[in-house]
């Protein structure tokens, strides 16, 4: 493709994000297909000979878009919202120019360095005390299984050499998401060395069972090694008593990982920096940008205090990767998995430096304060009920009555292209999750949920 070919369509692409992001409420939220559709439209083998890029923007713009969930539409409330900002869009796609590798830092000084400026900028903006060690991996699932190796290789540094690991015992919530029992799977400990520890009513990891279940571990002959609280689980955001379970982690010499992928960004605002009440204590954190912070997927953060331990966990260096050795070179791939390292940190220092702090604390308030408005709402509702405190911006309710006419009714929400929200279970029941977040999402849009929900209750009947 030559410079002006580039120049010619990368303007077509621009004025088409422009656009989209202008006016993503022109779509529908989910996408009125069904399963196999877009396959069957596409054609079974790739062209042998060159296409003009003006057919393969109007097949994106024909078979693509309409095929798509809007991740960055304002009527996103499921799951948790995953905004791709202007800034981190343009850091974005000046890191795919650059192409760069940073798998050691010979490789792409920027990508090692950047990376270390913008993640101790964050630190701070957390108000996380330092030294911390700060690496960039894709999501919470692989940062989440990294602080488990390194958790292992703490308590056992010979069961990454060929040892054992069958009498290892992590520990972590009943509503714990599920990519700590997948990280604990991924490098060994089996489903049943996971301890699941019972939850209070407010979905609380519960400290005196953590320290019992412990106690009956160690009677028996097992080696307690790990344990992870969350910081805003998914169910609910509720937030575990982080202090009390350091304590307890520190008693019996564990490793303590917190799990704030969603949770922690709300540190970014001072009155919510109780969030991470004792996470300064722990071994590890992991948090995501990509949640609440409007930087495009994939970019989530394992913060250590211990990195000599996550790179002994995982250094392995042939003869062709070996480099000079200098204190202030770096080289990444020897802290973890990934050798080949995407230049992710661009699009967070764009997100960072164009909002500030404080831009990105003013959206978090206000998704708070909406959420509280919501709630209060709803609990106002005879014919609906609250099914969780709400901490954060995640409303956990559900029409009053059987799952079945609340699975009913959130397909009934869903279906209006306007708005989509997922459920999950508490106490055997099926909830309806109204999760704002997104940094296009406004009150109205919040109101305008509401009065969806609404609307399809009384269209039941």
């Amino acid at each position: 493709m030559s410079p002006e070919e580039f120049r010619h369509h990368g303007h077509q692409v621009v004025d088409w994000i422009a656009d989209y992001l202008a006016h993503p409420e022109c779509y529908p939220v989910l996408p009125k297909i069904k399963p196999g559709e877009l396959t069957d439209a596409l054609p079974l083998a790739g062209p042998d000979h060159a296409e003009p890029m003006d057919a393969i923007l109007k097949d994106f713009e024909d078979r693509i878009v309409p095929a798509s969930t809007h991740w960055n539409h304002p009527g996103f409330m499921g799951f948790f919202a995953t905004s791709g900002t202007g800034p981190g869009i343009l850091g974005e796609m000046l890191a795919a120019a650059l192409n760069a590798n940073g798998m050691v830092w010979k490789s792409s000084p920027a990508v090692t360095e950047l990376e270390q400026v913008t993640l101790a900028w964050l630190r701070q903006w957390l108000g996380l005390p330092g030294p911390l060690f700060g690496e960039i991996f894709d999501t919470a699932s692989v940062s989440t299984m990294h602080a488990i190796a390194a958790a292992r290789e703490f308590a056992d540094p010979e069961v990454r050499t060929g040892g054992g690991s069958r009498d290892l015992i992590l520990y972590t919530s009943e509503q714990a998401h599920s990519s700590v029992e997948k990280g604990a799977v991924a490098i060994g400990i089996g489903q049943r060395n996971v301890r699941k520890i019972p939850v209070d009513p407010q979905f609380q990891m519960r400290p005196e069972a953590l320290a019992e279940a412990i106690e009956r571990d160690r009677a028996a002959g097992l080696r307690p090694f790990c344990v992870v609280p969350t910081v805003g689980t998914t169910s609910t955001t509720s937030i575990d008593p982080v202090p009390a379970i350091a304590g307890i982690a520190e008693r019996f010499g564990l490793w303590m990982h917190v799990d704030a992928a969603y949770g922690g960004a709300a540190a970014l605002a001072p009155e919510f920096r109780h969030v991470l009440a004792g996470a300064e204590r722990a071994d590890s954190l992991v948090v995501n940008p990509h949640k609440w912070m409007g930087t495009p997927v994939d970019l989530s953060v394992l913060y250590t205090r211990k990195p000599e331990i996550l790179k002994r966990a995982f250094s392995l260096v042939p003869e062709y990767l070996r480099t000079a050795e200098d204190p202030r070179a770096l080289n990444l791939m020897d802290y973890g998995v990934p050798l080949g390292r995407r230049f992710r940190a661009l699009k967070l220092w764009f997100v960072m430096r164009y909002y500030g702090r404080e831009g990105l604390a003013a959206r978090i308030r206000d998704h708070v304060a909406w959420a509280q408005e919501l709630a209060a709402t709803i609990a106002a509702d005879d014919r609906f009920e609250l099914c969780a405190p709400v901490p954060l911006s995640l409303i956990c309710f559900r029409r009053k009555g059987s799952d079945e006419a609340n699975r009913e009714l959130l397909d009934q929400v869903n279906a209006s292209g306007e708005i989509f929200l997922s459920h999950t279970a508490l106490n055997g029941r099926i909830v309806l999750r109204l999760a704002i977040g997104n940094h296009s999402t406004t009150r109205a849009h919040v109101q305008r949920a509401w009065e969806i929900v609404r609307g399809a209750h009384r269209a039941a009947g």
